[in-house]
């Protein structure tokens, strides 16, 4: 996928809950060299993102956000990693793509 600085990209993800929570964070990742350099988004909060909170396990809810790609990004290859863990850090969803970001 190519990601064009200035941009904002709409996240939609439907998942099934495996598990019960009060409520759930984002985590953004660039991994380069198999590092994870974290990713400001504008809402990490999952409760703020669509999922109607608390969680309930084996219920599918429909996670939206933005993924922001600022003009003073450089222009590199990477891998997006976003996860959403409950308020006891146990994942939620997780998912990597390969992205490019370009002008």
């Amino acid at each position: 996928c190519q990601l064009h600085k200035g941009t904002s990209y709409s996240i939609n993800v439907t998942f099934a809950s495996k598990i019960e929570s009060q409520g759930s964070k984002a985590r953004v990742y660039g991994e380069m060299l198999h590092v994870d350099i974290p990713f400001p988004i504008p809402e990490p909060d999952g409760c703020k993102s669509g999922i109607q909170c608390p969680i309930q396990k084996g219920h599918s809810y429909s996670y939206l956000n933005k993924l922001p790609v600022k003009s003073e990004y450089p222009s590199i290859k990477l891998i997006v990693k976003w996860e959403l863990v409950d308020d006891q850090d146990q994942m939620l969803f997780c998912w990597k793509i390969p992205v490019q970001i370009t002008s």
